[in-house]
């Protein structure tokens, strides 16, 4: 008899290639999961792997069986999510995907709100690059993705939380005045310090400054904003940093940041989660959260001083509307 415990065994051997570390995501021993693929094989009347010294390959149909079974496991979580959620808000266990260039500037604004008003909620986070959580999403590992939009996918729904503008992070003595409003050009002239392949930042800042390509500087290339920004600081080049990220990066006196001319390099911010998960109302509640938590002048979370203006959510930002982005002072190591 078929059961979705050898299908998940399964699943996980599939993805691992190797039965010690699936046997661990599944949290039984390896002579268990070997059995219990040994027992699928046998119900199915084929052989799944191809089993050799020191490697774990799927055969022809275990390939076919994989994405099956993968689509299977997720209509499952999605039934368990209907029945168990089902007239509960934002209760239950939520797992929750976040990119690495969002996740330290919105979540410290969320989550305490999240904890407050929903501690039914049991909240479980992942942050890693797009393109990961966009798997783990589509096979039911994750419920809902906080990422930069559009996603090309007909079985995914996207909501539209923010619009999230960039600025130009420059070394407070390049000659570009603060109040001045910068066009790629400006950005060409310089040497463009971006996140390494992979993050979705970098590719939505070279989409706007696409001569800027070949004066990458590919030799630096970091993980983090935070990193980036000490580049910039120290005067290897300049990057552009999302108006999200301004409370926490912009910190000291050796960076300044300069606003776009319009039409200003943007991104949207939104939610991403499947199309067949019963948890709709859940993740447009999230969203609202969201977009509320950050609509209105927040408080700065490392220093004294005037609070930074919020990102575009409704209308124009408060930076539009005659004020500088303030500048952190703050003393030099």
């Amino acid at each position: 008899m078929l059961t979705i415990r050898q299908l998940r065994y399964f699943d996980a051997l599939a993805r691992c290639q190797h039965f010690g570390r699936a046997a661990e995501e599944c949290a039984v021993s390896q002579p268990a999961l070997s059995m219990q693929i040994r027992e699928l094989e046998e119900f199915l009347g084929t052989e799944l792997f191809e089993r050799r010294p020191g490697a774990l390959i799927l055969t022809e149909a275990g390939v076919e069986i994989a994405q099956r079974a993968g689509a299977i496991l997720s209509a499952t979580r999605d039934l368990i999510d209907l029945a168990q959620h089902r007239n509960k808000l934002l209760s239950g266990s939520l797992r929750l995907g976040v990119i690495p260039t969002l996740a330290p500037y919105l979540l410290p604004y969320v989550l305490p709100r999240l904890q407050r008003e929903h501690p039914a909620l049991r909240l479980d986070l992942v942050e890693t690059q797009t393109k990961v959580l966009l798997g783990e999403l589509t096979r039911g590992a994750l419920d809902v993705l906080l990422m930069a939009l559009p996603v090309d996918n007909p079985e995914l729904v996207s909501l539209h939380v923010l619009t999230d503008r960039f600025l130009l992070a420059v070394p407070a003595d390049d000659p570009l005045p603060e109040n001045a409003r910068v066009t790629p050009s400006d950005v060409e002239e310089r040497k463009l310090i971006l996140l390494e392949e992979g993050h979705c930042l970098r590719d939505q800042a070279l989409d706007y400054c696409t001569q800027a390509r070949s004066r990458v500087n590919a030799s630096l290339g970091a993980t983090s904003l935070a990193t980036i920004m000490q580049m910039v600081a120290c005067g290897y080049g300049v990057t552009l940093v999302p108006e999200v990220a301004i409370d926490v990066e912009l910190r000291d006196d050796r960076v300044k940041l300069l606003r776009f001319a319009e039409p200003q390099p943007s991104r949207i911010v939104g939610l991403v989660w499947r199309r067949t998960s019963p948890r709709e109302l859940d993740f447009k509640s999230l969203g609202q959260m969201i977009a509320s938590s950050l609509n209105g002048p927040r408080q700065d979370m490392r220093a004294t001083g005037p609070p930074v203006p919020p990102c575009a959510l409704e209308g124009e930002c408060a930076a539009d509307k005659g004020r500088r982005i303030p500048r952190r002072k703050e003393s030099r190591p």
